[in-house]
Formats: C-alpha cells, structure tokens, sequence
C-alpha cells in the first residue's frame, strides 16, 4: 500500500494553504491524502480559524474542521483518496508518530500571537525537527500549486552526505515529477583566518575552497539520473544566507537535517532553522541519519 501525505489541519488560514499543498502532492505521487486534526492546538497557537469553517470559533469541533478541510480538498483534486482523523493529544507528538507512516508530512507557518506569520509557529516547528520522513512547511505567499509553480525549480541545498543524502533523493524525485529545474547550490567561505589583505592570500585560497565545493557538489550529483534538467552552483557565504537568496525564484527549497540516535533536543541544525523561518517559498526538511 502506499503511505499516504499526512496534513496537520486546524481551521486556520496557513493550515487550509497547507491542506492545498498536500491534495496537489498527493495527486502528483498518486498515494492518498490524510487530514489529521489533534485537538489541543489551541492552546499553543490561538483559536483563529478560516472564514471556510463558518462558524464562530467556540462553537467549531474537531469534525467540523476536518470535515471542511476535506471538502475543500476533494474540490480540489477529486481523483485523491482522502482519510480524516481527529486525535485527542498534544500536536507536536501525533504529527510526528503520524510521520513515521507518511511518505510526507505537509504543515502551515502559524506565528504565536504577537509574532508576524512569516515566523513558524511551535508545533510546525517541533515536528520539522523530529519527524521520520520528510516535512513540507508551505510559506506565505506560495501559490499553494504544487506542479504548475510560479519557477518551476527546485533547489536543493548540498551538504556533506554526498550521493548517500536523503536530501538529494528527496528533491530529485520533486522535480522530475513537477517536471521542474533542479538547481543543486553548494555554499563555501573561506576560513576567518584567512586575509584577503595580504597580497599572498589574494586569490589562490579563494579558487582552492571554491574548487573543494565544486568536487563536493560534483560527487554528490554523480548519480542523477539524466532526465533531470540538473542545474549546479557553488556560491561564497553563510549556507543560510545563499539558501534564502536561492529560494526567492524556487517553488520547493529542500534540505537535510541530520538526526542523532537518543537525542532530544531540536535536530535542525542552524540552516534549516533559518529556511524554515524566513525562506521564500516552501520547505522540504528531509531527515538525515548521521
């Protein structure tokens, strides 16, 4: 059977954009769409709930809310099977234990009150952090069509996991089914101690850790297969810095977050971190294994 996309709904504007996202994913791979409401959300991230619910706030269940989500999402992509569960427990572990039989967990950004929108919310958060598969959290402002994107590229950040990263599998497989541009970008910086004053270190180590880059690049993508439209690009800065630069004409930004057996604190790393708070478009975290 296949695993199914695994959505977290909850009434709200960012989760509805997110449900869209999902039934999108969910056609394009051809698995079902799961809808999952855990109930307590409200108490971490506010009661706003979308005009689609209808109703006012104190008086919308659980069922409601995932009633309209799917509802919406079968107008959406009727050839989609669609599931609904309402689960009575705290979000951040529901989704993930949701995760560990999903091809993919799809989120929405929701900011705590007082924090803008843009910033992600606790749980979206938590979950990237933890789950087992790969987590999608959709930004404000995506056009919330997964095929038909605004650039039709998919930018995959390389680190040092090389051929063997989940990352890369992951955002291979995206863009030849969006049938999108892969653009493999691969940040590298000098070292501090290394002054460009002096006339000896000018130009020489500058060309040698770029040229590292690009053999890491070269032998992390010796294995794409040839179908993919493969773009590749080494660029000097902050990884986080050029992955944010790059997501401004991406429609999925994809990258790996290692995970470390019995730890358990956040495992994001501070890239993914950044992507997740601040990143133009969509975000795929892809686990890791260290």
């Amino acid at each position: 059977m296949d695993l199914p996309i695994v959505v977290g709904v909850d009434g709200s504007e960012p989760s509805l954009r997110a449900a869209d996202w999902a039934a999108d994913e969910a056609a394009l791979r051809g698995v079902p769409l799961r809808l999952v409401y855990a109930s307590l959300w409200e108490r971490y991230e506010g009661e706003s709930l979308a005009e689609d619910v209808g109703k006012p706030s104190e008086q919308v269940l659980a069922e409601d809310i995932v009633r309209a989500a799917a509802e919406r999402a079968r107008r959406r992509q009727p050839g989609v099977g669609i599931s609904t569960d309402v689960l009575p427990e705290e979000p951040e572990y529901a989704l993930v234990r949701e995760g560990r039989g999903a091809c993919a967990l799809v989120l929405g950004t929701r900011g705590r009150s007082g924090i803008v929108e843009t910033l992600l919310g606790s749980v979206s958060l938590a979950v990237a952090a933890h789950a087992d598969c790969p987590v999608i959290v959709v930004r404000p402002g995506n056009d919330n069509h997964v095929r038909a994107g605004a650039h039709r590229r998919v930018v995959v950040g390389v680190g040092e996991q090389g051929a063997d990263s989940a990352a890369l599998r992951f955002a291979v497989e995206e863009a030849r089914l969006r049938r999108a541009s892969l653009n493999a970008v691969r940040a590298w910086r000098r070292p501090a101690h290394e002054s460009t004053d002096h006339p000896l270190f000018a130009g020489e180590p500058a060309r040698l850790h770029e040229q590292h880059a690009a053999e890491v690049l070269d032998g992390a993508l010796k294995e794409t297969p040839a179908d993919v439209d493969l773009h590749r690009r080494t660029v000097e800065g902050p990884a986080r810095r050029v992955l944010l630069n790059a997501s401004r004409e991406a429609d999925l930004l994809v990258v790996g977050a290692r995970r470390n057996q019995g730890h358990l604190g956040l495992q994001l790393g501070r890239v993914a971190h950044a992507l997740l708070h601040h990143c133009a478009c969509a975000v795929a975290v892809v686990p890791e294994r260290a």
